[in-house]
């Protein structure tokens, strides 16, 4: 008889990147990965490899959620702009909400942890997040496209200015409650980029 997988691949790797998240990296030991996940750390070696492999999948799962969300925003907003501003509000001002761990982005954090002992993993950080500034790119060449910006404008140097306003913006946020300054600032952002 085959053995039959008792976990949901899909599920565990949430989970475990949730806690990673949470933790950071190096601050995630196999036994808190094994409670979190409620898999024996053989197990964990078989379905991933490594602890590194795991983190490898979560950093993906994380990068495919926010796109995600960035795409539902497009299908609910009313233009390619006012669906950018959806998406950051949402990423910045309610990451509880939407179940996150931490305010800060796993992707940042990741970066800011990391050093070159863990060379391919850093690059892996640094890859899904230029992955995440070329989505912001993509949605800033249809706003253009629709007039929202100028036609002579760097879509890549907005991208670039707007993904530092996100990571500025979350930490600040975490720093301070006040949501209303949160929204001015993010409405301060997208009027350097008209």
């Amino acid at each position: 008889m085959v053995n039959q997988i008792k976990h949901d691949r899909e599920e565990v790797i949430k989970k475990a990147a949730n806690l990673f998240w949470e933790k950071g990296f190096h601050a995630t030991s196999m036994r808190n990965l094994q409670d979190h996940i409620d898999m024996r750390p053989g197990s964990i070696y078989a379905a991933f490899g490594s602890k590194e492999g795991l983190f490898k999948e979560a950093l993906q799962c994380y990068t495919n959620t926010n796109i995600a969300l960035m795409q539902q925003c497009e299908a609910q907003a009313s233009s390619p702009l006012n669906a950018l501003k959806l998406f950051i509000k949402s990423i910045i001002k309610r990451p509880q909400e939407n179940g996150a761990p931490s305010e800060v982005c796993m992707l940042v954090k990741t970066v800011s942890e990391l050093t070159d002992e863990n060379a391919e993993l850093l690059a892996l950080s640094k890859q899904l997040l230029n992955m995440m500034e070329q989505g912001i790119e993509t949605v800033l060449k249809r706003a253009q496209a629709q007039g929202e910006i100028g036609a002579s404008s760097d879509t890549r140097r907005l991208a670039q200015f707007l993904q530092i306003q996100v990571i500025g913006l979350r930490a600040y946020m975490r720093a301070n409650d006040d949501n209303d300054c949160i929204d001015q600032l993010i409405d301060d952002a997208f009027s350097c980029i008209q």
